[in-house]
């Protein structure tokens, strides 16, 4: 019998009941033996979809982590859960994917490298989908065989479809604002596409509240312009918004000095154009899983891979902490008004005080 991977899942709100669902029907190496939520509503989901393949179902997530033979665990709760639920699975000795960011706080999410890096048998890793997607992956591949030559500058936005209802309000209570949960994979993107070791130089943010006055309440905005410089003369460009009405654009370009690769620059959910008198027509995604369902589905399948044969994690856990890093300052550039400043070594500038 070919041995599979016993896994547990933590949350299973909309993108945990997910991950539940492609390790428990997409991921052949993997099994979902055991889910966690305290949330009534999702146990009454999970009892439908998940207790009648053979998965045991917790209220308790220290108890989950008790399961017989479990060996790995999907923590996909709530971001301010992220960082302490990786820490009591690492401690458990369990192997774990952590949805992103890591936390919305730079010291917490440091003391989850750590405390991975006191565990160096176990596979730990942040979820940034992304990294996953086919296209990004050709992307990369195309500018790291220098067809675009050196490069310089990546512009990179994720456009999250309008809502008229109260979800981004009540989200952004805990998400940590727009640059540190919507923006974070771009700032990824960055690292990745720049080099995972590279060092920021200074980040300077604005934002607007233009149709979702409560996001006021949390410091927050629906749109969020930043602007990142790396030593070694890159820059960065992000551009977020949650007021997107066709559906979800989520595109980056790579500018080189000989070129520049475009990641759906010209968004289209299918073939399909519709020739119509007022135009034509292409519909797009309408959410970011529509976008990056294939993505999700495949970083549970390579996470799987890494833990069973031992292999290496396709990127580091220190550049997790490294766009939390890179978010946080972004997020309160966007509340100061100031251009904060790095040194080379990655650690922040303070302005000193004027004397009395």
């Amino acid at each position: 019998m070919v041995r599979k991977l016993q896994v547990g899942t933590s949350g299973l709100g909309r993108m945990g009941a997910r991950h539940a669902r492609h390790f428990l029907e997409r991921t052949p190496r993997a099994e979902l033996v055991a889910a966690y939520d305290p949330s009534p509503e999702a146990m009454a989901w999970a009892r439908q979809h998940l207790e009648p393949f053979g998965t045991k179902l917790y209220n308790d997530f220290e108890e989950m982590l008790k399961h017989p033979g479990l060996e790995a665990v999907v923590i996909a709760t709530s971001t301010t859960e992220h960082a302490p639920q990786t820490i009591r699975a690492i401690e458990a000795d369990k192997h774990v994917l952590c949805e992103k960011p890591l936390s919305i706080n730079v010291e917490i999410s440091q003391s989850v490298a750590d405390a991975a890096k006191r565990k160096p048998h176990l596979k730990v890793m942040c979820g940034f989908s992304r990294r996953f997607d086919a296209s990004y992956r050709n992307a990369y591949e195309q500018m790291d065989a220098g067809n675009i030559g050196k490069p310089s500058i990546l512009r990179s936005q994720t456009c999250d479809k309008f809502r008229g209802d109260a979800y981004f309000v009540e989200y952004a209570k805990k998400s940590g604002g727009i640059f540190v949960d919507c923006q974070i994979h771009d700032i990824d993107l960055a690292l990745w596409f720049f080099g995972q070791d590279s060092v920021v130089k200074s980040v300077t943010a604005v934002g607007t509240i233009s149709r979702t006055p409560g996001l006021e309440e949390s410091n927050d905005v629906d749109n969020g312009v930043g602007i990142v410089e790396f030593y070694g003369g890159k820059v960065a460009y992000f551009y977020s918004s949650r007021m997107m009405m066709p559906g979800q654009h989520d595109m980056t370009e790579i500018i080189g000095t000989h070129g520049k690769i475009s990641v759906n620059a010209n968004p289209a959910n299918d073939l399909v154009e519709m020739h119509e008198p007022s135009g034509i027509r292409r519909e797009i995604a309408q959410t970011y899983y529509d976008r990056f369902e294939q993505a999700f589905v495949k970083e549970s399948n390579e996470f799987t891979e890494c833990v069973l044969d031992d292999k290496k994690l396709p990127f580091k856990l220190t550049g997790a902490v490294q766009a939390v890093v890179i978010g946080c300052a972004l997020q309160e550039s966007l509340l100061s008004g100031k251009k904060i400043d790095f040194d080379p070594m990655g650690n922040r500038i303070v302005e000193a005080k004027a004397k009395l």
